[in-house]
């Protein structure tokens, strides 16, 4: 199994393929073995609705990278302290919940990149093995952050163009529940409402030139291709959780 790079991705997407990753929720290093051999270009650790310590990151990403998965990580709120610490753990990349502006995006892009080109605190991390490799992690690493916007609010729909526009963004995402939510319909994605604003998002994308992305949460195939020939190319694909509980259900139930 080939090593997929940062490179890779940014090439892959510019020639209009896929790029396919999938969610963690579980906090456990064998999980990340085993999804990191899954064949995905990127496994997202999620911080916002899992349960893990930033503490743990470092043996999550390393048994994601046995398998020649890039770490990613979908913050919580875009908090300072996460996005460091997910760096200096080797985040490869981060989704940033819950965008609703442009400058909701600035802020969280200044805080991935040292000075002078952001704010990022300089220091000795897992990320440039402790120092020994910080020249070479320094002058590469702004190059091989992977930035997604998470779009999943109305809010963030009317301020797309404008957010789609921000240096440094590589793609975005819709998270479909919370967005569904936010219209007041959580999960009906078959209502036509809900189809017209994928549709405003998709033409947003297009003209800004911006892979689109969707979370297909429950792991069907058939779902997965529909959105493939709807466009989208940054896709999440299942939660380990969700994985285990369809495939754990006992047959005599």
């Amino acid at each position: 199994m080939g090593k997929t790079t940062v490179a890779k991705m940014r090439q892959t997407l510019k020639d209009k393929g896929v790029s396919l990753g999938s969610w963690m929720q579980i906090d456990n290093a064998s999980v990340a073995e085993i999804m990191g051999n899954a064949g995905y270009d990127w496994i997202a650790v999620d911080l916002e609705h899992g349960h893990f310590s930033l503490s743990r990151l470092p043996d999550l990403f390393r048994a994601l990278e046995l398998g020649g998965t890039l770490p990613f990580v979908r913050l919580a709120r875009g908090r300072s302290k996460e996005i460091k610490q997910a760096l200096d753990a080797g985040a490869s990349g981060f989704i940033i919940p819950m965008v609703e502006s442009a400058d909701d995006l600035k802020r969280c892009i200044s805080q991935a990149f040292y000075p002078p080109d952001g704010t990022r605190g300089v220091g000795y991390s897992r990320a440039n093995l402790f120092g020994k490799k910080f020249d070479a992690y320094a002058q590469a690493h702004a190059n091989n952050i992977f930035i997604v916007a998470q779009i999943e609010s109305i809010k963030g729909v009317d301020n797309l163009e404008k957010i789609l526009i921000t240096p440094g963004l590589d793609a975005i995402i819709v998270g479909p529940y919370d967005l569904s939510g936010s219209m007041g319909m959580t999960g009906q994605f078959d209502r036509p409402e809900f189809q017209d604003v994928l549709e405003k998002i998709q033409r947003c994308c297009s003209t800004a030139k911006i892979p689109s992305g969707y979370h297909v949460v429950q792991p069907d195939t058939a779902l997965l291709k529909q959105k493939i020939s709807q466009g989208y190319q940054f896709i999440a694909y299942g939660i380990d959780g969700v994985f285990l509980y369809n495939l754990a259900q006992s047959p005599e139930n």
